[in-house]
């Protein structure tokens, strides 16, 4: 898949939705899979060479589906995990038929010049004469940087089509990755998860400062080092020696030594 390039109208690059949201997403699932996977003897590169199951394959047709281009499965693919793939995909189907769905836009590169990010929205469609913003998922859950980028997204409409705005709100698709089950999520309002990535944005430009600070530091640091030995004075022998203190009582006196 290729990754789009955003940049604002003097060219300068801008980061995308995927990559904020991701510089502070939440890693627990994936060490967890990482860990087990080592544990059953597996490597790191283990799920690159396995074939899509069949909530990826679901999510693949209906991208199809709405670029009006024609699916074919893969060679490793096998008949089960394609049987349920394609049952994902008809209940899809059947809720878009069934809701009147209407697909008017699809893969939308937009830039926010006002906040500063670029993304790409999967579709835009109209249900009941409103725009309705649309996304579509292969995982076991909905996870809340899921919603994130969408109220992301919708910005990015709504900055650019002032005209046209996102009035029917959010609806999210999944598949679920083991047998490919569908299942709607609808949101009437993300204000929440708008307020969370605008915290974000703020947070990735505060946190790229500090990385150029410490590199800067990292690399300032030998020299820094020797021209501090060159400079240091030299410290006499005694110092930073420890000084043994006498607990002894003192020694008595006589008449015949005063």
């Amino acid at each position: 898949m290729m990754t789009n390039l955003y940049r604002d109208a003097d060219g300068q690059r801008l980061p995308s939705v995927t990559t904020i949201i991701g510089r502070f997403k939440d890693s627990g699932g994936l060490i967890r899979w990482a860990y087990q996977n080592g544990a059953d003897g597996g490597s790191l590169n283990a799920g690159r060479n396995q074939a899509d199951d069949a909530g990826t394959l679901a999510r693949a047709m209906v991208i199809a589906h709405l670029r009006g281009t024609p699916w074919q499965p893969g060679r490793s693919n096998d008949t089960d995990t394609l049987a349920m793939a394609i049952s994902g995909f008809n209940a899809y189907l059947n809720w878009e038929r069934r809701i009147n769905l209407a697909i008017r836009y699809t893969d939308v590169v937009l830039v926010s010049s006002r906040y500063r990010y670029g993304g790409t929205l999967a579709a835009v469609g109209e249900i009941a004469g409103k725009l309705v913003l649309l996304d579509w998922k292969a995982s076991n859950a909905v996870y809340p940087d899921q919603l994130t980028a969408l109220a992301a997204c919708k910005t990015l409409w709504d900055e650019n089509t002032p005209d046209h705005l996102i009035t029917g709100g959010y609806h999210l698709f999944r598949f679920s990755k083991g047998a490919g089950d569908f299942t709607h999520h609808s949101y009437p309002s993300l204000n929440e998860a708008w307020q969370q990535f605008r915290l974000f944005r703020r947070a990735y430009d505060i946190d790229a400062r500090l990385r150029r600070r410490v590199s800067a530091n990292a690399l300032a640091l030998p020299a820094d080092r020797n021209k501090a030995k060159r400079s240091m004075p030299n410290v006499p022998q005694t110092m930073g020696r420890k000084t043994r203190i006498s607990r002894r009582a003192p020694r008595p006196t006589s008449d015949a030594t005063r």
